[in-house]
């Protein structure tokens, strides 16, 4: 079926409305998320935000393309399209993935105009930044658009052909699992607990050549002192330990 250059989702005779395949969409979440998992990681722990620029820009023309000409020719959707190519297909529907994008775009164009162009650093980057992996991270893991279901709440068309099919499925009593299920989950995360403090009390690594296993310089150099001085973003988050650790200056 021949699809136009400018459309919104698949018109197909079976379904009421355009759709997707949603398993495409998944897709192309889960590539989004690690790349922008590795550079929100990179600018958190390190500090260079280059990465984190070149991503929004990206990210930015990603979404553009997705609304405004047709998301069979978005980047991260043609690469998601090719990887499940031989999986059937499960069509959604596309109203409410115009509004979840649409969402998704509201955020790359704000980190666009702070860190971009405006070249500002500060919790509301980062707040942003963890909300836009938040909502990739829990399309791709758990086939949960979060922006659809605001769509719902916000809108009085109510979304058609849902992941898994939640539109039209109420699941049972104890269909989430049974207290006894419960008391695993916290019986681990004791366990966890007590694992890190045991780990954190140990005593250091050997063998490690990360420079924030060795001792600074007794007398530090001018170049020293000025890779070290801790940079105002960090300052301003409370992560100065956090940032000196990773940039080998204690």
């Amino acid at each position: 079926m021949k699809t136009p250059f400018f459309a919104f989702g698949q018109t197909l005779p079976d379904y009421a409305v355009p759709v997707f395949n949603e398993r495409a969409v998944r897709a192309s979440a889960g590539i989004l998320f690690v790349v922008a998992f590795a550079a929100f990681a990179q600018a958190l722990l390190l500090g260079q935000f280059q990465t984190t620029q070149v991503f929004v820009v990206a990210f930015v023309i990603e979404f553009g393309i997705r609304l405004f000409v047709n998301p069979r020719w978005a980047p991260a959707m043609i690469i998601g399209q090719w990887v499940v190519r031989g999986q059937e297909p499960e069509y959604v529907g596309a109203p409410q993935k115009r509004f979840a994008w649409g969402i998704g775009l509201a955020l790359g164009l704000w980190m666009l105009y702070l860190l971009v162009i405006e070249r500002s650093i500060g919790p509301i980057n980062m707040l942003v930044c963890g909300t836009s992996l938040l909502l990739m991270f829990f399309e791709t893991a758990f086939g949960i658009c979060i922006g659809c279901k605001l769509h719902d709440w916000l809108r009085p068309t109510q979304a058609q052909l849902c992941p898994g099919g939640t539109c039209r499925y109420t699941p049972p009593a104890g269909a989430g699992g049974h207290w006894g299920q419960a008391l695993v989950l916290v019986g681990f995360v004791a366990v966890m607990v007590a694992v890190a403090g045991w780990v954190k009390q140990g005593p250091a690594l050997r063998g490690m050549h990360h420079p924030a296993m060795h001792g600074a310089p007794s007398q530090p150099t001018a170049n020293e002192e000025e890779r070290c001085r801790v940079p105002d973003f960090a300052k301003a988050m409370g992560h100065e330990t956090i940032w000196k650790q990773h940039n080998g200056c204690l």
